[in-house]
């Protein structure tokens, strides 16, 4: 299954689900189908209408349509603050991950709306949202 992260910081790379690539520039999101699909924010800021071709998109709720032109995606999953985002955080100062609909991952499971408490992070929680809709994604083989 293939899995990448959109500028994706050096340091979250050992807290990625095993396998995923951390991709640095446009021309690497192009050319190739990706099951998962994670942009941080400033990822979703430089894609400037990159081709792109995914099952699962995981994207920043406040990411415009412009920011996606020329993306083909099966499923979008949004990530932030508001209500309307599938992933959030119904606390920021002892987090807990909600996940507010059903999400289908690319092996055929389904994650189920949930509230998952996160006892340790290495960085802010809100920062860290699309590496964890990635693990809750992706097929979990450890590392």
């Amino acid at each position: 299954m293939e899995g990448a992260i959109f500028d994706c910081p050096w340091h979250w790379e050992r807290w990625l689900p095993a396998g995923t690539r951390r991709l640095r520039t446009t021309a690497e999101l192009s050319g190739r189908h990706w099951d998962v699909l994670a942009l941080t924010v400033g990822g979703c800021r430089k894609l400037r209408g990159a081709e792109i071709d995914c099952g699962v998109l995981i994207l920043p709720g406040d990411c415009g349509p412009e920011a996606l032109r020329g993306v083909r995606m099966e499923q979008a999953v949004s990530y932030g603050l508001s209500a309307r985002d599938s992933l959030t955080l119904s606390s920021l100062r002892e987090p807990v991950l909600c996940i507010q609909r059903a999400l289908r991952r690319p092996d055929g499971g389904v994650v189920e709306p949930q509230e998952i408490p996160l006892f340790w992070l290495p960085a802010p929680a809100d920062r860290l949202l699309p590496v964890l809709g990635l693990r809750l994604l992706l097929p979990w083989t450890g590392r």
